[in-house]
């Protein structure tokens, strides 16, 4: 009987740029939705202390900023994640039969 291991010899880990590049945006992302929502609270602040229009323009601009910010971080991650092999992409929808009835098994009646 043969003694040692039955496994394969492991892959050195190596530098993969783009998934540096997908991590560097999520970050990016990060921060600069964590900087406007700062914004968007000094402006709604000074907003309703002062009263001024402008303040209130700034702080929907800051706030739309700010959503899209978080989204772009959160497709990053889903990126980055299935790069990694963490997820994987669902199964696509069967096709529906064309020559079916429309209704499901009862329409046919």
């Amino acid at each position: 009987m043969a003694g040692g291991k039955r496994s394969g010899q492991r892959q050195k880990a190596r530098l993969r740029p783009d998934l540096l590049l997908l991590a560097l945006g999520a970050t990016f992302a990060l921060v600069a939705w964590g900087y406007l929502v700062i914004a968007a609270i000094d402006f709604g602040a000074s907003a309703r202390h002062d009263g001024r229009t402008s303040a209130w323009f700034f702080l929907a601009v800051a706030s739309i900023g700010a959503i899209f910010c978080l989204f772009l971080a959160f497709m990053l991650v889903v990126r980055i994640t299935r790069a990694l092999g963490l997820t994987a992409t669902p199964d696509p929808r069967p096709q529906r039969d064309p020559n079916a009835p429309k209704g499901g098994k009862r329409a046919a009646r």
